[in-house]
């Protein structure tokens, strides 16, 4: 292991031996398909890049010889197809190994990967295809992902459509017709100013936008992995996430290969943790990444009988995470949950990094590879204890924050304004520095003079051993501005009664500020989601206002 990743960065630390800042050197030519994967095919052929297991039992591994191999015999062939540079090219690949060696493919090509998820439907990918103006697609042969395509009325629009993993009538057989193409492959000139990956965010109003990376994106991952996931270069790291989503670059490929270490991918169909902790225990997996929610089914499912010892880290990142379940699987493990803080639109942001102390709820501290601020409505910081909008300086640029959303201006110059990235999230600073998150702006909930987190109280919600799932809002009130309101699915052995309301109500009110509780709690079967699993609570919001209409109108 030749610790390639300092060839980009700088590092600082306190007398603490604490990281306190990192400096990030990327050169203009920068290519992470040539500079990281290919460098380390040549001068360490053997070392594992990717282990994969099928829930089926199919194991494979990956050096980052045969990624090399296998990533340059996908660029002649998609070469022949007529795909080249600027090209962008939907890849919806689940968890099949195929995407690491294409996904390297194209960025050697500098061709534009679009990862997405196989949960879209027909209309999803009508709107991905116009509006990006996808050239190509490459998907797993599987029926639902096929009929959402082949029901897409614009399929036409795309110049080739592959299959891998089977052949479809009407699609092209990938994987067959790659192998017989030569693994022969000259370096094509990139810039790092280059488009190099778009995600469509997530869509929780409005249709997704389209967030574009440069080539210097891989590079922002690098504080990631080394100081937030704690990777090891001897062992086998896991994130939890299909490569459909930004969770993937995050914890699947980037940072992860510039620090040498190897990934592991499983693929299911269906979550069931007592599978995912066979995993861990059969690979030894030595740093391990998902959702908060995740790490509770584990615990609810029982970890007993299952041996984590190889487990040295554990993150989180994306939602609330409960007092209860923190202090649960670090009694059980010994390990604490390392929270973190970012977006589609960037890297880590603010995190529990190597070496702090975690506190539980609270997302860390502000990431030493940028200049993070809480700000009023002004653009003036807030000092602490009072909350404010999330905002990365970008003047001068730093890797790891996207450059623009595709064909908006608009919504570019709204979001990178007066040198800095305005992530719209809203969080307060306690006296150490660390932050807690309490929502996006248009969640914060404005009652009787007060503002009120929907993330805080949902936090609070879910400890109580009735609700499975929550989302807090807000709903118009003409004395209060606002009251809260709790939309709740509860788990199978409770009922939705009146006694249960008021507990619920009253469980709240011992757990945090009596003002906060929710006044309005209502049962329901399913909360509404993007696709990308993120409560909707504008739909929820959007509803309420229409019933209250109805009600008026009706009086």
């Amino acid at each position: 292991m030749r610790n390639i990743n300092l060839r980009y960065v700088k590092e600082t630390y306190d007398e603490a031996g604490l990281l306190k800042h990192l400096d990030i050197d990327c050169p203009d030519d920068f290519n992470f398909g040539y500079d990281i994967v290919d460098d380390i095919a040549v001068n360490d052929p053997q070392r594992i890049a990717l282990v994969w297991e099928h829930e089926n039992g199919e194991c494979r591994k990956f050096t980052f010889a045969d990624i090399k191999r296998l990533s340059d015999k996908t660029c002649n062939y998609l070469t022949s197809k007529g795909i080249g540079k600027g090209d962008f090219v939907m890849l919806v690949l689940k968890h099949s190994y195929q995407f690491w060696y294409i996904a390297v493919a194209l960025h050697k090509m500098g061709a534009v990967p679009v990862p997405a998820t196989f949960m879209l439907k027909s209309h999803d990918i009508e709107y991905r295809i116009d509006a990006a103006g996808i050239k190509a697609a490459i998907v797993t042969d599987d029926d639902d992902i096929i009929e959402s395509f082949e029901g897409a009325s614009n399929i036409g629009k795309l110049a080739c459509r592959f299959t891998v993993n089977g052949s479809r009538e009407g699609w092209t057989d990938f994987d067959r017709e790659m192998e017989e193409c030569s693994d022969v492959w000259e370096r094509v000139p990139t810039k790092s100013t280059d488009r190099f990956l778009m995600y469509f965010t997530s869509g929780t109003s409005g249709n997704p936008k389209m967030a574009v990376h440069d080539y210097s994106y891989p590079l922002g991952h690098i504080l990631l992995a080394k100081h937030w996931q704690q990777v090891d270069p001897e062992g086998l790291h896991w994130s939890v996430a299909d490569t459909g989503w930004a969770k993937n670059a995050w914890g699947k490929i980037y940072g992860q290969w510039i620090m040498e270490a190897a990934v592991f991918v499983y693929e299911f169909d269906r979550f069931e943790p007592h599978h995912i902790m066979n995993m861990i225990e059969k690979h030894r997996i030595t740093t391990f990444c998902c959702p908060p929610t995740m790490f509770r089914l584990y615990l609810n499912a029982g970890i007993e009988g299952h041996d984590l010892s190889s487990l040295k880290n554990c993150c989180i990142a994306g939602e609330a995470l409960s007092p209860d379940t923190y202090n649960t699987w670090y009694n059980a493990t010994g390990l604490r949950l390392m929270e973190a803080f970012g977006q589609t639109e960037s890297s880590v942001i603010v995190g529990t990094l190597r070496g702090m102390e975690s506190k539980p709820g609270s997302m860390g501290k502000p990431s030493p590879q940028f200049h993070v601020e809480l700000v009023d409505k002004d653009g003036k910081p807030v000092p602490p204890g009072e909350e404010g909008e999330i905002v990365v300086s970008i003047s001068p640029r730093v890797p790891g924050i996207f450059v623009e959303y595709y064909r908006d201006e608009e919504k570019t110059n709204e979001t990178l304004r007066d040198g800095w990235h305005h992530t719209g999230d809203v969080a307060w600073r306690d006296e150490d520095g660390y932050f807690w998150y309490m929502g996006r702006n248009d969640d914060i909930i404005k009652s009787s003079g007060y503002r009120i987190s929907p993330f805080e109280i949902e936090s609070v919600l879910v400890e109580h051993p009735a609700v499975l799932e929550v989302a807090v809002t807000g709903v118009p009130d003409p004395i209060r501005g606002q009251v809260v309101k709790a939309t709740l699915i509860l788990r199978e052995t409770y009922q939705p009664t009146e006694e249960l309301k008021k507990e619920i109500q009253e469980f709240t009110k011992m757990k945090t500020a009596p003002y906060k509780y929710p006044r309005i709690i209502e049962f329901v079967d399913a909360i509404p989601k993007s696709i990308s699993g993120k409560v909707r609570r504008a739909v929820i919001r959007n509803q309420d206002i229409k019933d209250l209409i109805v009600h008026e109108d009706e009086d």
